[in-house]
Order: structure tokens, then C-alpha cells, then sequence
């Protein structure tokens, strides 16, 4: 096994649709304190940019979605029901929004428990994971088997938007 490494602004310059199973396996980075918890990325979710009725820039460019119109690498955390922080990772260049969900780590599932789980607030929004001392993402080459499923929760989104698989699950016992 090779040692940690954080990933560098080049890992993310994919489309959303290649990120999202790359970063599974991954090793999202979070430091509060004095404290580095490490967690593996077990579950993501991809949304493609304004043709898809999924992506909140589906209606273009507005104050809350410019950071999916960021370079890849940028942090986007949004609230969800006015409750659950949900960490996102843009993807590919900019100009183009699409990004990943971190749906899972570890033994945490769902979005709103990984941001609870580790801190993660909307003081992290528009933050670069290349840069920051805060929240980051290591690879130590683990990848693991994943299977792919429609994405839930988009009630929203047209038919075949909401029937995409776009869901990434790790196979890990």
C-alpha cells in the first residue's frame, strides 16, 4: 500500500460522471482542532451541469450555484431542507457546473450524517480540497468493486434525470 497522498488539482479535472467513481475509496480529510479524522468515501453522486433537471444549475448561474461553475477541486456545501449540510466536490473545469455528493464514509450513510459526522458546515463552501487545511481528500491507491444505482432524493428531476445511474456505491464488507 502506498502512503497517503492528497490529490492534486489534475484528479479533478474529469466530468462529474468519471469523478464520482474515482472518488470512491478515497480518504476524506477533515481537521477540527488539533485532530486529522480520516474517513474512506464509500458512497457518491453525480449531477452533470444545466441539462441536468438534478443539478441545482439547471436553471443557470444564480448566487447560491456559481461554485459549481468553479475549477475542480472547489468545495460546495449547500443546505438541504434548511437542516442537512451536503458536501460536494465540483468537477472538471471551469465554466462547466457539475459536481460529485459524498454520500457516504465508512460506517456513515447518507449526506447529512457524513457532514454532522465530521463537521462540515457552509463555512467550508467555495474552499479548494487542493489547498485547504481544513477538509481534503487522500488517496493511499485503495479502489474498490462499486455497483451503480438511480439517485434518490430528486423528486424534482425529470424521468430520465431521475433514472440515471448515477449513484456509486463501494462494495466493502
Amino acid at each position: 500500500m502506498e502512503k497517503n497522498r492528497r490529490l492534486e488539482r489534475s484528479f479533478y479535472h474529469m466530468h462529474a460522471d468519471a469523478l464520482a467513481p474515482a472518488l470512491l475509496g478515497k480518504i476524506l480529510c477533515r481537521q477540527i482542532g488539533a485532530d486529522i479524522i480520516r474517513m474512506r468515501i464509500t458512497e457518491t453522486e453525480c449531477y452533470m451541469g444545466e441539462s441536468d433537471t438534478a443539478c441545482h444549475a439547471s436553471r443557470g448561474r444564480t448566487e447560491r450555484t456559481k461554485v459549481l461553475y468553479e475549477v475542480g477541486g472547489t468545495i460546495y456545501v449547500y443546505l438541504c431542507y434548511g437542516i442537512h449540510n451536503m458536501l460536494n466536490v465540483v468537477a472538471g473545469d471551469a465554466g462547466f457546473p457539475e459536481a460529485v455528493l459524498i454520500r457516504g464514509v465508512d460506517a456513515v450513510f447518507g449526506p447529512g450524517r457524513v457532514t454532522k459526522t465530521l463537521n462540515i458546515t457552509r463555512a467550508l463552501n467555495q474552499k479548494d480540497l487542493c489547498t485547504s487545511s481544513e477538509l481534503w481528500i487522500e488517496d493511499d491507491g485503495f479502489a474498490p468493486v462499486y455497483h451503480t444505482a438511480p439517485r434518490v432524493g430528486i423528486g424534482y428531476a425529470s424521468a430520465e434525470d431521475q433514472a440515471r445511474l448515477w449513484r456509486f456505491i463501494a462494495d466493502v464488507k
